[in-house]
């Protein structure tokens, strides 16, 4: 039972990890690993997008750390 649950933390940090280039990618991206976040969690998946898009793009934005 352990395996998928590390499986699945190194996926969503490599999710996590890929910015994109354009804000939309940005979105696209944290909107994903937000949602596959929310799903393990049994929580709202379409809340889970929106604020792993707004996350991920604010952070880029702020950071520059992307671009």
């Amino acid at each position: 039972m352990r395996i998928p649950q590390i499986f699945f933390a190194l996926a969503t940090c490599a999710g996590l990890a890929a910015c994109g280039d354009t804000t939309g990618e940005q979105a696209l991206l944290g909107g994903g690993a937000g949602a596959v976040g929310a799903a393990v969690l049994s929580a709202d998946p379409l809340f889970g997008a929106a604020v792993g898009a707004a996350g991920n793009v604010l952070y880029c934005k702020t950071q520059n750390y992307c671009n």
